[in-house]
C-alpha cells in the first residue's frame, strides 16, 4: 500500500505562506491609528466612521476632519497622545461604556439624557439640524410636505429625537440608519424622500456633490462636546478644557474650521475613474493587507481547532461526540456578526479589561470558520472506505496507526477542495469586521467614500480587488493542491 502523508495540512501551510508572501502584505494596520508627537500618556479616543466634516478619512486613508484635528491640537497643546478608534457612532458609544475606549468625539450633541450618562466637556461646536432632499425633487419643500413620505435620520442622534418629536404632528415614516453616507444613498435611491442631519454635515456633502439641497430653515441642535464616563477620566477631560481654550485663543481653532468649512478648494474629487482609483489605491492596499493577514491567521487558528473537534465528532466516545456537536452548532447555529460584537464590546464587560480590536477580529473568524472546517474533517474521515480501517487492523495497525497512516491521507486528499472553499468563504467574511471598527478592504472603502460621496465607483474598485485577489488565491490553492495531492 502507498505511504500517504497528511497533505492537507502542507497545502495549508503554503497557502498562508504564498498569500502573505505573495501578495505583499502591508504593515499591520486595523482602525485605530497613532497621532500627536508628544511623549505624554496615551488616550485611546472613539470617534465616528463617517461624520465628514467632522470625522472622515481622505482618499491617502488618512483620519481627518475637525474632531480630529482639534483633538489633535489640544493633545498636542496639552502634552498627551491619542489613538483614535473610528468605529461609528453607537459603537464608539459601546465601547466608551464598555471602557474600551477613554473618551468619544464625533459631533456629539450633549443632552440632558447623555449628561446622566457621559461627563462632557466645555462646548467646543454649536450646531444646527435641517432637512434635505434630492435635487430636483421639488414635492418636498417643508415638514408639511413629509405627510405619508419617509425620513431617514441618524441612528442614536439629535435629528432622530428632532424627527419623532415631529412625528407626532405629522404623519411620516423613520428610516433610521448608521452613516450619513448610507442615508444620503437612501434619498437618492428614492428609499426615502428626505434625510434630516447636521447642517455642517449637509452642507460638505452638497459641497461635495451629494446631489442633495437644503429645505426648510435649520433648527438648533444643541452644542457638541468630548465625552467620557460617568466620574471617570476627569483628567482627560480637565486637559480637554484647557486645550480647547488655548487653540480657540491662538487662532488655531479658527483655522482648523476654515479647513473644512468655507474652503472651496477642498470640493469634490472631478478627476476621472481611473485618476480616482490611482488616488485611493494606497489606503485601499492597507485595507487588502489586514484584510488578508486577520484571514490568514484566523484560518490556520481555524484548521487546528477544527481538526481537533473534527476529530472529536467521529470519536467512539459519546461524550467527546457531544462536545464537538455543541461547538459545532452553536458557532453555525449564530450570526457571525453576533460574535464579533461579543468579543468586542461584550468580553471586556465579562473579564474588567480592554481586548484588542485584531484579537476580537480572529477569534470571530477562527471560531466560526472552525465549526464549517470541523464538518468538512468529520465528512472526509467517513468519506474514506471502511474497509481501509478493517485492512489495517487486520495488519495488526492499532486504530491510531490505522487513522494516521491509512485514513486520514486519504481523508486530507478528499477534504482539499473544501478546505480551499472554506479559505475564501474567511476572506468574505472578514468584511463583517467593519462593524467593530476593524480596518479591512472594505472599511476603508467605506471611510474614502464617506469623504467624497463616490459610493459606485469606490465600491466598483472594491469588487474588483476582491475579485481579483481571491481568483488569485484560489488559482494558486488549486495549482498547489495538484502539485501535492497528485
Amino acid at each position: 500500500m502507498r505511504r500517504n502523508r497528511p497533505r492537507g495540512l502542507v497545502v495549508t501551510a503554503v497557502l498562508m505562506l504564498m498569500a502573505l508572501l505573495g501578495f505583499g502584505i502591508p504593515a499591520a494596520q486595523a482602525a485605530g491609528e497613532d497621532t500627536g508627537g508628544s511623549t505624554g500618556e496615551t488616550y485611546i479616543i472613539g470617534t465616528d466612521t463617517t461624520f465628514a466634516p467632522f470625522e472622515f478619512r481622505d482618499a491617502s486613508g488618512e483620519l481627518v476632519g475637525i474632531d480630529m484635528d482639534l483633538m489633535r491640537a489640544i493633545a498636542e497643546d496639552q502634552g498627551f497622545q491619542v489613538e483614535f478608534q473610528s468605529l461609528g457612532f453607537n459603537a464608539a458609544l459601546q465601547a466608551l461604556t464598555a471602557n474600551q475606549v477613554d473618551g468619544v468625539i464625533a459631533g456629539m450633541s450633549i443632552t440632558e439624557e447623555r449628561q446622566e450618562i457621559y461627563d462632557f466637556s466645555d462646548p467646543y461646536f454649536t450646531g444646527e439640524i435641517t432637512l434635505a432632499r434630492d435635487e430636483g425633487n421639488e414635492e418636498i419643500n417643508g415638514w408639511d410636505d413629509l405627510e405619508g413620505k419617509t425620513i431617514a435620520v441618524k441612528t442614536g442622534s439629535l435629528s432622530e429625537e428632532v424627527a419623532k418629536e415631529k412625528q407626532e404632528e405629522i404623519d411620516f415614516n423613520i428610516t433610521s440608519l448608521d452613516q450619513t453616507t448610507t442615508m444620503v444613498q437612501t434619498v437618492k435611491t428614492g428609499n426615502a424622500d428626505a434625510l434630516m442631519d447636521d447642517l455642517p454635515i449637509i452642507a460638505y456633502g452638497i459641497q461635495q456633490g451629494s446631489g442633495l439641497e437644503m429645505i426648510d430653515e435649520p433648527e438648533p441642535a444643541g452644542e457638541y462636546g468630548f465625552a467620557v464616563n460617568k466620574d471617570q477620566n476627569a483628567d482627560l477631560l480637565e486637559m480637554f478644557n484647557a486645550g480647547l481654550q488655548n487653540v480657540q485663543e491662538s487662532g488655531q481653532y479658527d483655522e482648523i474650521l476654515d479647513t473644512y468649512i468655507g474652503n472651496e478648494d477642498s470640493g469634490p474629487d472631478t478627476s476621472t475613474f481611473f485618476g480616482l482609483a490611482a488616488s485611493i489605491f494606497p489606503a485601499l492596499m492597507s485595507g487588502l493587507g489586514n484584510t488578508l493577514l486577520v484571514t490568514a491567521i484566523s484560518f490556520a487558528l481555524a484548521m487546528v481547532i477544527g481538526l481537533g473537534f473534527g476529530f472529536l465528532k467521529v470519536s467512539r466516545n459519546i461524550f467527546l461526540r457531544g462536545i464537538a456537536t455543541t461547538f459545532i452548532a452553536v458557532f453555525r447555529g449564530t450570526p457571525i456578526l453576533v460574535w464579533a460584537f461579543f468579543f468586542y464590546f461584550g468580553l471586556p464587560l465579562l473579564l474588567g479589561t480592554t481586548v484588542n480590536i485584531w484579537v476580537a477580529g480572529v477569534l470571530t473568524l477562527s471560531l466560526n470558520g472552525a465549526a464549517y472546517i470541523a464538518e468538512i474533517v468529520r465528512g472526509g474521515i467517513q468519506s474514506v472506505d471502511p474497509g481501509q480501517m478493517e485492512a489495517s487492523r487486520s495488519l495488526a495497525m492499532s486504530y491510531g496507526q490505522s487513522m494516521v497512516k491509512v485514513v486520514l491521507p486519504q481523508a486530507f486528499k478528499m477534504m482539499t477542495p473544501s478546505l480551499i472553499n472554506q479559505l475564501v468563504i474567511m476572506i468574505k467574511d472578514s468584511s463583517l469586521l467593519l462593524a467593530i471598527g476593524f480596518g479591512e478592504l472594505l472599511y476603508q472603502a467605506q471611510q474614502i467614500y464617506a469623504a467624497n460621496f463616490r459610493v459606485t465607483e469606490v465600491l466598483l474598485i472594491v469588487g474588483v480587488i476582491y475579485f481579483v485577489t481571491i481568483y488569485l488565491l484560489t488559482l494558486l490553492a488549486n495549482y498547489v493542491d495538484k502539485k501535492v495531492n497528485k
